[in-house]
């Protein structure tokens, strides 16, 4: 007869303590803080590589939207600076948790385009980025956001 772990009391004693230890020094305000300031990054870092002083953007990333970004609903023109302005704006509005519903889907549609039409052998990375914004999009930016702090939903 197999055993199972819920039947050995001393087996799940210690996952159980040290679950309910994480859930007690985490507070819930922190996950969302983290998430938003973690995800801004990615993308402001982005962002900035398309970009020369505060908002030029170089030859180099115009080479990059018509040939190996490109795009087949948008001219690759549009598409840098759109995507340039996004990687810049949708990322400054999540660490401040303004607007944090819709930034968040901003970026996950971007997600979307680069995994469908751009890098899509790079599922695992943008699988872990959908992970940070989807409960950013369902539950908002948390207590410290403007956000809560504006009332906006």
């Amino acid at each position: 007869m197999v055993t199972l772990a819920e039947d050995r009391p001393g087996f799940r004693s210690p996952f159980r303590l040290l679950a309910r230890l994480a859930e007690r020094v985490t507070p819930s305000w922190l996950l969302p803080l983290v998430q938003r300031l973690g995800i801004a990054a990615v993308f402001f870092q982005s962002g900035r590589t398309k970009v020369e002083g505060l908002f030029t953007l170089t030859d180099s990333t115009f080479y990059l939207f018509q040939t190996e970004y490109r795009l087949p609903f948008i001219a690759p023109i549009p598409a840098a600076y759109i995507a340039a302005a996004s990687e810049h704006i949708f990322p400054i509005l999540l660490v401040l948790g303004l607007f944090t519903r819709v930034s968040a889907l901003a970026l996950f549609i971007m997600t979307l385009t680069i995994e469908i039409f751009v890098y899509p052998d790079a599922w695992p990375t943008h699988l872990s980025w959908a992970a940070i914004l989807l409960p950013l999009i369902a539950r908002g930016g948390g207590r410290f956001s403007l956000d809560r702090w504006l009332g906006i939903p």
